[in-house]
């Protein structure tokens, strides 16, 4: 069965988008899945110290992308991006353009009862409930896995994200305390990785600061990523758990909530054996789950008929990116694996702040924005992207909400979704975070 999800057979023709040009340093995109912004500067990565014991790995999040998994997609134009937005209900109205149609169908989704059938339907079944005391929902991502639907994200924390000086609270005490007013406001799960920098380590002081706020009350999310072909041809039992034994030291945890796997290169075939160690430390009660990150449909499939429970898949879902939805989707359905979604807003650009704004007035000033900046300029460039803008706008404006609230409750809504990510400097977006769920998208949006 070959995968379309992630597949280079999977790309639209965009010969004739012009080119996004914004100020600013790009992301760093050695393997990035979109390109980056032609002619900008790369920022300066932070000091080895800053970004951990593991971070001389790229994110893949931010700067790398599985070459099998992603390949070198060239997303939608002008048609497609219709065609996204109208099944997600919002009416848009854009200039014609020449484009390029979706290749290959939907990958199958596996329907033999595997590892993942019962405890998945159980997971598919939970209706979203809010907090006690707030308006944010909550859904059960395994049954003794209670997670909010927006989840702060801890990439921003790894060096390359500061922005602006005045609104910095990714590093030191300031983001210390920021885990307790996201808490505060019911987001109340957090989504690291081993090399994002001191990301563990700061939700660990968090932790260590605030007993009353171990798990449960706080669900942590991180990552076990393998990126370089020695490591993966040579991976065995012993640095599976050595590895999970150092995100357990950072956090002050006993056991990781979910462990979600990441795999460098397919063409190194040891990914089912990794997946499977980690089975094991869940049965050794090490760590709660098994996740995956950027894994495609083909790979899941062959975990999945060895025996690995896998509970979700966190994976990039925005207005600007439908992939998920050429398979995965329905193959996660049929599995009872739950879908992650980052990228939601686009490192910042799908909301009010943009809208209006000239291209030379934009500065790309973090890692996130350069990886975006990337995406918009393969969607359509800058001023398409503004039409998209004002439709979301005028949604916005009819339910009392913003662009943002509006770009997240689409993906939101999305069937499989579990939660959102949502990467945070500081603590300016809880509010409108908390809004999201104070609205839904109604059938004249959906028209």
């Amino acid at each position: 069965m070959q995968n379309k999800l992630y597949e280079p057979s999977n790309v639209f023709s965009t010969s004739h988008v012009r080119s996004l040009s914004l100020p600013g340093p790009s992301c760093r995109v050695s393997r990035t899945p979109f390109q980056p912004v032609a002619g900008v500067q790369q920022p300066a990565r932070p000091s080895a110290a800053a970004r951990g014991s593991h971070a001389s790995a790229p994110s893949p999040h931010g700067c790398h992308s599985n070459a099998k998994d992603t390949g070198p997609v060239t997303s939608s134009t002008r048609r497609e991006v219709l065609k996204l937005v109208s099944i997600a209900g919002l009416m848009l109205s854009l200039p014609a353009a020449p484009v390029g149609g979706l290749a290959g169908a939907p990958a199958h989704a596996t329907t033999e009862a595997g590892p993942n059938a019962i405890a998945g339907a159980a997971v598919a079944s939970v209706a979203a409930a809010p907090a006690p005391g707030s308006l944010l929902e909550r859904i059960d991502l395994a049954p003794d896995l209670n997670i909010s639907r927006v989840v702060k994200g801890c990439w921003q924390l790894s060096g390359g994200h500061r922005g602006e000086r005045q609104s910095d609270r990714t590093s030191g005490q300031a983001a210390v305390e920021d885990f307790g007013k996201f808490a505060a406001a019911g987001i109340t799960t957090f989504d690291a990785a081993d090399h994002y920098g001191p990301a563990e380590v700061l939700i660990g002081r968090y932790l260590a600061a605030n007993p009353d706020r171990r798990p449960p009350n706080t669900q942590v999310l991180t990552k076990y990523c393998v990126f370089s072909r020695k490591d993966m041809a040579g991976i065995n039992q012993q640095a599976v758990t050595q590895a999970v034994n150092l995100s357990r030291s950072r956090l002050g945890v006993d056991r990781v909530d979910l462990m979600q796997y990441y795999w460098g290169d397919y063409d190194v075939k040891r990914y089912v054996d990794g997946a499977l160690y980690l089975s094991e430390l869940a049965s050794a009660g090490l760590i709660g789950h098994v996740g995956m990150t950027n894994f495609d449909v083909p790979r899941m499939e062959a975990m999945t008929r060895a025996g690995v429970r896998i509970t979700s898949n966190q994976l990039q879902y925005s207005l600007l990116d439908l992939r998920p939805e050429n398979g995965m989707a329905k193959f996660c359905a049929a599995n009872g694996i739950a879908m992650l979604a980052y990228g939601v807003l686009a490192g910042g650009f799908l909301s009010d702040r943009y809208l209006g704004v000239p291209a030379t007035k934009v500065n790309v000033d973090t890692y996130s924005k350069g990886k975006y900046a990337g995406v918009i300029n393969a969607v359509g460039g800058w001023e398409w992207f503004q039409s998209l803008l004002k439709v979301l706008a005028g949604v916005a404006r009819k339910h009392g909400t913003s662009i943002s609230n509006v770009a997240t409750r689409w993906v939101l809504d999305r069937p499989g979704v579990a939660a959102v990510i949502l990467g945070a400097r500081n603590v300016d977006h809880v509010p409108e975070h908390v809004q999201l769920f104070s609205f839904r998208l109604d059938e004249q949006d959906m028209a």
